[in-house]
């Protein structure tokens, strides 16, 4: 990525990362409101420092396919926010004792750790209710959304965040549908625990921008490719770390470098940051945006 693009991206998501803290505070019950000690387990989750590249997915898209012009965000910011929230409630149930049992995230004690076992488990329950009653509520669109598009687009967060996509990958993730042992069962696994909710932030962005059908299938099929080279690139991530500070545990789920080799899931990543520009040549300029996110996932050093 050369510098200029590089700082056209950085101020991008700066910009757009603040109208989704603004937007999420806004969707989310006010502190003064009861039950005091579960928004306050919530927050500690959903504003502890993530990257909302979710949400800043969804955005991209409406942008590409021409919403920004006709509309303004509140067309699409419930959706991405919902999405957020629910991907916030997937970190915050895997950092449990029964799940990953982990003690921090992000430089910080988990939920669990912070608000004791049970609070965490309401709180990640919580947003993941209160993203649907986000998404669901023609309000929160201020009439830039139809009820057809506010309709298509939760059914397909249900879809994406449920038994068939994120929630079935966490399932394989923890060995219960099988052994995770060739390159397509652990494709599998991150198309779904991964892909389905990238997928569902471009399909989001594209319907509730406008976008025709072949924009939309495009977008989708671009964010299931880019959750595949993220989840590649993290992969080689965690290996790196491995190599010069720790061992990784027995029971790990298996990652790409384990399985094909460093040199080999490097050629994987690049194979897929090809195919996600591939996917993005019928918006021209307008998606130079993505493609940027795309490269910036499979290069990024952290």
């Amino acid at each position: 990525m050369n510098p200029a693009t590089k700082e056209r991206l950085d101020g991008w998501l700066t910009e757009r990362r603040v109208l989704i803290d603004e937007a999420l505070r806004r969707f989310l019950p006010t502190p003064a409101r009861w039950p005091h000690r579960l928004h306050e387990a919530m927050c500690w989750s959903l504003f502890g420092g993530g990257k909302r590249l979710r949400p800043l997915l969804a955005l991209a898209a409406f942008e590409a396919v021409g919403g920004r012009q006709e509309r303004s965000y509140d067309a699409v910011l419930p959706a991405a926010c919902a999405v957020e929230m629910i991907h916030t409630y997937s970190l915050l149930h895997d950092d449990l004792p029964c799940m990953d049992d982990d003690d921090e995230r992000r430089g910080r004690p988990t939920c669990h750790i912070r608000f004791g076992e049970g609070l965490a488990l309401l709180a990640g329950d919580a947003l993941l209710t209160e993203a649907f009653r986000v998404a669901l509520d023609p309000t929160h669109y201020r009439g830039l959304a139809n009820a057809e598009q506010i309709g298509t687009v939760a059914g397909r967060l249900a879809t994406a965040a449920g038994m068939s996509g994120m929630v079935g990958g966490q399932s394989s993730d923890l060995g219960f549908e099988g052994p995770i042992d060739t390159e397509d069962s652990l494709t599998f696994l991150h198309r779904r625990k991964t892909g389905e909710l990238f997928a569902f932030s471009l399909f989001a962005g594209a319907v509730l921008g406008g976008g025709s059908p072949e924009q939309v299938q495009a977008l989708s099929e671009y964010g299931e490719t880019l959750g595949l080279a993220f989840q590649v690139a993290d992969d080689l991530l965690d290996a790196r770390q491995d190599q010069t500070e720790r061992a990784p545990e027995a029971d790990e789920t298996p990652s790409f470098p384990a399985l094909l080799g460093l040199e080999n899931s490097w050629e994987r990543a690049l194979e897929l940051e090809r195919r996600a520009h591939d996917q993005l040549e019928l918006f021209g300029e307008q998606g130079e945006l993505l493609a940027a996110l795309v490269s910036f996932a499979v290069h990024r050093d952290h």
